[in-house]
């Protein structure tokens, strides 16, 4: 049960990646979190590969691992224990992992997980409600303000900051590391 406590929310949300334009986890983090070796994570996999349709589990590329990497500031694959591509599960596969992993461990956590996958959706649901309705109060007073020729610019620009604020545009992420004396040409 310490193991359990021991992870937080913070830890599994920093363990979500988006990938494929999905939530995923690693099958290496996932392990670590249900205290199985990776290998037996996906042997168990294997062994269930009817419960693993492709939305619910598939396997990075090479260059998903390199972006993955790149963007987690992690260099060295040999280091991180990775000999072969990681696989990456989806809500839907995580929720399948219980079924397949039958340790007390392996099920709270994944409880947790469940959670924490559920609130995120709750989350991005609130958002959307919320830039739904500033885009019916903007047109309902830029209607009324056409009929006026009022403040127009001044409503626009709150409205746009806002928007701004509830979907920041995605910047590419600046690589982490040391320049080696090959890539200061």
């Amino acid at each position: 049960m310490s193991k359990i406590l021991a992870i937080t929310d913070e830890t599994v949300i920093n363990r979500i990646y988006h990938i494929r334009g999905k939530k995923v986890m690693l099958d290496r983090d996932l392990a670590e979190m249900y205290g199985v070796e990776t290998r037996r994570l996906n042997e168990q996999v294997k062994r269930n590969e009817k419960r693993f349709p492709a939305d619910f589990m598939f396997q990075l590329t090479e260059q998903e691992l390199e972006d993955w990497m790149s963007q987690n500031a992690t260099s060295n694959k040999e280091r991180m224990g990775l000999r072969k591509l990681p696989n990456a599960f989806t809500e839907q596969g995580v929720a399948m992992l219980s079924s397949v992993l039958n340790s007390e461990t392996a099920i709270e956590v994944n409880i947790q997980i469940i959670r924490i996958f559920t609130r995120i959706r709750e989350v991005l649901l609130t958002h959307k409600d919320v830039l739904l309705k500033m885009e019916q109060l903007e047109k309902k007073i830029l209607q009324q303000d056409e009929k006026t020729n009022k403040h127009e610019d001044e409503i626009q620009l709150i409205f746009n900051a806002l928007k701004q604020l509830l979907n920041p545009p995605e910047k590419p992420r600046n690589v982490v590391g040391y320049k080696t004396n090959s890539s200061k040409k």
